[in-house]
């Protein structure tokens, strides 16, 4: 098994996520590609110290960006494995402090 820093990369905070957040107690990760639900959980309750009920795991699939310089060219934004955890209704985590 991973450690759970190498699990989670980042928290990922967005306007929907903030809502996710404050009304449903879910919060979005972007999390290793090759890592499986069980860790994930696993890596949040340890590192987090809150109880986790659900997780669902969805891979974003890479963008279509135009890239300006002396040709127009196009590029691709990367793909990442992103993660939905649902927690205890009663608990909160912190992430004013996470990376």
């Amino acid at each position: 098994m991973k450690r759970p820093e190498d699990v989670l990369i980042r928290p990922i905070i967005t306007e929907k996520s903030n809502r996710l957040m404050e009304d449903h107690k879910k919060y979005t990760f972007e999390v290793a590609m090759d890592a499986t639900k069980q860790e994930i959980k696993y890596a949040v309750q340890t590192l987090f110290g809150v109880k986790v009920l659900k997780v669902n795991t969805m891979i974003v699939k890479p963008k279509k960006k135009r890239v300006f310089g002396k040709f127009r060219r196009y590029g691709y934004t990367k793909s990442y494995k992103k993660a939905i955890v649902t927690i205890d209704p009663y608990q909160e985590i912190d992430l004013s402090g996470v990376r």
